[in-house]
């Protein structure tokens, strides 16, 4: 038995001096390798959710492919939905960057402030809503439309496509007999808030009642209407509709090569959304841009229907909403740091032609330094 106990004996004391000779060869060798956990912190992916307006959307998976190459270490999440959504989501922490196209209303404002943050909103880039079409005897031949005519159509007023209204319009084009079909968005909308908007200040026929991001179309009445949501929602159903009209972002039109309508602007001339067309209209409403602080002090009134020879009546900004991050509030030290990082970098190499989509116009540089003292708000 004693035997026994001694080899037992002496078999412990050879194991730590073992284990000893194994650390002190890790320690003389090449490193020690990393743990799984070591590693998962080294590369970390940081991933940011953005959420809301589709009026941007080609832009946003632009500037997300382009900035994911040169930062592997962010992911960003966009998911659609429309403006009233991405402000919903926004105030209930469920996304890190909320995108909307018309500027958040006082009320909504206050909610966001009743989190105990401070809600931050800018412009990010400049867009166009524009009025497109399928009418197969016009093809890709541009309609003109005013915004008496115009209004009367999506009101359901006008009922055919060789009205007379129409028709003096554009006395070059052969018009059928074809009653028009009206395609509009179902769901809370940005684009439908900017397009709404602009018909209540381009024609007294538009009812005040009528203005808004989600409204009751009475073509809808009349059996001619329909919704759909979202921007591809509608330009899917325009595509497969024959003689329908819609509005959409001019983004959505050039990647499905749709015809777009020449609208008659402030100063009376007919004009088609083109970069210099929607620059031209810019340079007569960036002085009307609020501090980041107070973004529900923007009036969208004053963005639409610019004046200017030259200028597309229908452009707006599409804008960023972010928080301030008080004591931490909504984001981590290390997602603050990559969301200003990434915003950052679409206020300066975004707005770049190469980093463009088709359809959008970059930031003048005056408007672009509104973001940029937001984003040095964000705290880490």
């Amino acid at each position: 038995m004693k035997k026994y106990l001694t080899i037992f004996l002496a078999l412990l004391m050879i194991v730590p001096i073992i284990s000893l000779a194994g650390c002190q060869g890790t320690t003389q060798g090449q490193e020690k390798p990393a743990t799984a956990g070591e590693e998962k912190t080294a590369n970390k992916v940081i991933v940011i959710r953005t959420t809301g307006a589709t009026f941007p959307k080609y832009q946003i998976q632009k500037w997300i492919e382009d900035y994911e190459k040169i930062n592997p270490n962010v992911k960003i999440e966009y998911e659609g939905g429309g403006s009233g959504y991405g402000q919903e989501t926004f105030l209930k922490g469920l996304t890190d960057i909320g995108r909307t196209d018309p500027p958040v209303k006082e009320s909504m404002w206050k909610k966001f402030l009743e989190t105990g943050d401070q809600p931050l909103q800018f412009p990010e880039i400049v867009g166009a809503v524009v009025v497109t079409y399928n009418v197969p005897e016009i093809g890709h031949k541009t309609l003109k439309l005013d915004g008496d005519t115009l209004a009367e159509i999506f009101l359901g007023k006008i009922e055919y496509w060789d009205d007379p209204r129409i028709k003096a319009l554009n006395p070059d084009l052969k018009l059928p007999h074809k009653k028009i079909i009206v395609i509009h968005r179902s769901d809370a909308s940005g684009t439908t808030a900017i397009f709404t908007t602009y018909l209540s200040l381009a024609s007294k026929e538009w009812p005040k009642n009528l203005v808004g991001k989600l409204i009751n179309w009475p073509v809808d009445k009349e059996g001619r209407g329909i919704g759909e949501k979202g921007n591809p929602g509608v330009v899917a159903a325009l595509m497969k509709t024959p003689y329908s009209i819609a509005y959409t972002e001019l983004s959505y039109a050039i990647e499905n090569n749709l015809p777009v309508a020449a609208l008659k602007n402030k100063a009376g001339n007919f004009v088609k959304p083109t970069d210099e067309t929607i620059k031209a209209a810019v340079s007569g409403v960036k002085a009307y841009i609020p501090d980041p602080t107070e973004g529900y002090k923007e009036n969208l009134k004053q963005m639409l229907n610019a004046p200017g020879k030259n200028s597309y009546p229908i452009v707006a900004f599409t804008h960023f909403l972010v928080w301030e991050n008080k004591n931490g509030k909504h984001y981590s030290p290390e997602k603050a740091k990559a969301i200003k990082e990434f915003i950052r970098w679409v206020l300066t190499e975004g707005q770049k032609p190469e980093h463009l989509a088709p359809g959008y116009v970059g930031l003048p540089e005056d408007v672009a330094k509104i973001g940029l003292k937001a984003v040095n708000m964000i705290k880490e």
